[in-house]
């Protein structure tokens, strides 16, 4: 019995790994970890106005349209101007910026989209990894250059304050101090710079 136990959670490695997660998430649930406290004072009025962008498939021929199902992610586009607060300061993400949420693994992908309870962490940290900073409200002055350790931090401090869920939002953070640095330095290397709007 034990054994068939174990050779189902075996088989079934992803169900598992979901299985403990939410049970860890659980326990420091009773023992009082996730409260609804302010870390970064992350506060908005109305959620994102956002549209998908079509996955650009056409084209590509079969193997081309097969690559990208597997290894592409669905981007999206900011459609009206998203205000939000952050420690008693507003910004904004403006109409236009495209992101594609936080990353997710595509073998995740159906537990966790990256769209989900993630979103708002994920939009802000995007927008930061692209350029460094945050654009101010007034769309013509900018938060002090942010390191990427910060960002992620951000990440998750936003995310915590969202959804309660210290144990899944640490280990997305985790990931991205593992691997974030790809997109990072992607951005660097390509000069990503905000644009400044005219008084």
């Amino acid at each position: 019995m034990v054994e068939t136990i174990i050779d189902l959670l075996y088989s079934y490695w992803i169900f598992t790994a979901v299985l403990v997660l939410i049970l860890v998430g659980w326990l420091a649930n009773l023992v009082g970890i996730d409260q609804n406290e302010d870390i970064v004072g992350f506060k908005y009025k109305e959620m994102p106005n956002m549209r998908p962008i079509r996955i650009p498939t056409d084209g590509k021929g079969f193997w081309g349209a097969i690559w990208h199902w597997f290894w592409g992610v669905r981007q999206w586009e900011i459609a009206k101007d998203f205000v939000f607060e952050l420690n008693g300061e507003e910004y904004v993400i403006p109409a236009g910026f495209t992101f594609d949420g936080a990353s997710v693994p595509k073998f995740l992908a159906s537990w966790l989209s990256p769209v989900g309870i993630l979103l708002m962490g994920g939009l802000v940290h995007d927008y930061i990894y692209k350029y460094t900073v945050l654009l101010k409200a007034n769309k013509h002055q900018v938060s002090p250059v942010m390191t990427q350790k910060e960002a992620d931090i951000l990440f998750r401090d936003i995310n915590i304050e969202q959804n309660g869920i210290h144990v899944l939002n640490y280990a997305a953070y985790y990931a991205l101090r593992l691997g974030g640095f790809v997109a990072w330095k992607g951005h660097r290397k390509a000069g990503c710079k905000v644009e400044l709007y005219d008084k």
